[in-house]
């Protein structure tokens, strides 16, 4: 018998109708070719309770016995599923700033002291400009390690704040390491810096840096007239030294800190990302109370991620300022090129992005492409509109049709519009970060989750293809933070289909801000 050619439209074009109006599409094709009898899906759409979404999930279960399955599906249907524990909360870890003047390596030291390249750094002065914490170890002792910018004296603009940022981190410190080029000796700075550390009454460690062989070492001793006591030498390049120096730094660190607090228990982990200048430093700043972090008009002023412990309502939150992300990172180079390597690590570190974007402009490929990067890294996202106050009257309609238009496929995020120069409206990115948090973590019974697939297959089927029509037989959550979804099928269900299904879980079960992942495992029968 020959089908009706309405009965069989061509692939995409049934894929784009899946998306737009499943119902009428699919159930169109089913009145005309019918459902086989083999095919007709064991779901029984009940307005039941949970008794009854339980018994249902038995009876599929059941089912399953029938099809072939791996030991990844035994272990899947067995209730073993990924989610992660409670942060533990930590002591207060003594805190060893490291200080110097530009570009004599202190960032190196610091990845030579983490064993790992942590920090940006490039053969250039001015790379780093915040204060950067980062967790360390030597010799069985836990301390915090806080990378700081270059200290200069008569400075001004970008320059004077990064000193600023430098002397705070002196204020907070337990010990202090002094790093000095002994290959070029004391300078006029180094000795003003000596003073501030004289000042500061913090214990000093003197490291004579960029020390390669047996003649750096006589370079070194011209710093005894710093007045510090005796500089170690050291090549935080290559390593030569560091252990020396980190035993005297362990001598002068103290057992319990006087300037650290007791981290709460659990913080949520938040990740501010978006393109150069769009305001993600100075939102920072604004939440946190207090200039946390550099902050100047020059785009890409952010080279590290800056964690900062925020209490927001009563909640403490960490919030992470990141670089800039730029339009096409392979051809960046430099400190630019490290530092959006760190942001994907900062995004992947966190457990929620606010990807922020300059309202007051239209949008560009790079704001899509920072969304993608949360997205495809299965964090939660909330994005927050900056700029607020600079936007035109006018420019508002275009803003939502360039939203309509551009992010049609993240219209599940939640949307904020802040001002983060005036402090307008940031006390509702609370609110967007817990519901897309709390979505990010949902889970759904198993039960519940096959008797709202029974009702959605059984009012709209799936397309059949060539006569056949897959068939599915259970699903489940496999995991959450991002939550994903795991379909055993007769058949591959269209990529179409699959958005229909997640468009119709945000709807009946929420999930908003979060992405979603639906996975399908074909399974066949087994042969008798």
């Amino acid at each position: 018998m020959t089908t009706p050619d309405h009965a069989q439209p061509d692939a995409q074009a049934s894929l784009d109708e899946v998306s737009q109006t499943p119902g009428e599409t699919i159930d169109q094709a089913s009145d005309v070719v019918g459902q086989p009898e083999d095919s007709i899906d064991p779901f029984v759409p009940v307005e039941g309770d949970e008794q009854d979404d339980e018994s249902r999930e038995r009876a599929l279960r059941a089912g399953l016995a029938d099809y072939e399955l791996a030991d990844e599906d035994m272990a899947l249907l067995s209730g073993e599923y990924d989610q992660d524990g409670d942060l533990e909360p930590e002591a207060p870890l003594p805190v060893l700033a490291i200080v110097g003047r530009p570009n004599v390596g202190k960032s190196t030291l610091v990845n030579r002291i983490l064993g790992r390249r942590e920090a940006v750094t490039e053969d250039k002065p001015g790379v780093t400009r915040d204060r950067v914490s980062y967790p360390a170890e030597w010799a069985g002792r836990q301390f915090t390690l806080v990378d700081t910018g270059g200290w200069e004296v008569d400075v001004a603009g970008i320059e004077a704040r990064v000193a600023e940022q430098a002397e705070v981190a002196i204020a907070l410190s337990d010990a202090v390491v002094f790093v000095v080029d002994a290959t070029v000796g004391p300078t006029a700075t180094d000795e003003r810096v000596v003073k501030l550390l004289r000042k500061s009454g913090k214990p000093v460690v003197l490291c004579a840096n960029k020390v390669d062989g047996a003649r750096g070492e006589a370079d070194a001793t011209e710093l005894w007239s710093l007045g510090l006591g005796e500089p170690h030498p050291v090549s935080a390049l290559h390593g030569r030294g560091t252990g020396d120096l980190l035993d005297a730094a362990m001598k002068a660190l103290p057992l319990v800190s006087e300037h650290a607090v007791v981290l709460p228990s659990g913080p949520r982990r938040v990740a501010l990302v978006g393109r150069p200048n769009v305001g993600k430093s100075s939102l920072l700043n604004k939440v946190a109370g207090s200039d946390r972090v550099v902050v100047d008009s020059v785009a890409g002023t952010t080279r590290d991620p800056v964690d900062e412990l925020v209490l927001l309502k009563g909640i403490p939150w960490w919030f992470v300022d990141t670089a800039g992300i730029r339009r096409r990172v392979h051809q960046t180079k430099g400190a630019d090129f490290y530092a959006s390597l760190r942001t994907q690590a900062a995004i992947e570190k966190a457990e929620v992005a606010v990807v922020l974007v300059d309202a007051s402009v239209p949008l560009t490929e790079q704001d899509t492409r920072v969304i993608s990067q949360v997205v495809d890294a299965g964090r939660a996202l909330v994005i927050a509109y900056n700029k607020w106050d600079l936007m035109d009257e006018d420019r508002r309609p275009f803003l939502e049709r360039e939203i309509e238009k551009d992010l049609v496929q993240i219209q599940w995020a939640p949307r904020v519009n802040v001002s983060a120069r005036t402090g307008w409206h940031t006390d509702r990115l609370v609110p967007a970060l817990e519901r897309s948090l709390e979505s990010w973590d949902k889970r759904i019974p198993t039960g519940r989750l096959n008797a709202f697939l029974g009702e959605l297959v059984a009012a709209h089927p799936h397309p059949l293809r060539g006569g056949k029509q897959p068939r599915i037989l259970f699903a489940t959550q496999a995991s959450t933070r991002p939550p994903r979804f795991v379909i055993f099928a007769t058949g591959f269900l269209e990529a179409g289909y699959r958005r229909f299904i997640e468009r119709r879980l945000r709807e009946t079960f929420g999930f908003e801000g979060t992405p979603i992942e639906i996975s399908v495992r074909v399974r066949e029968k087994r042969k008798r």
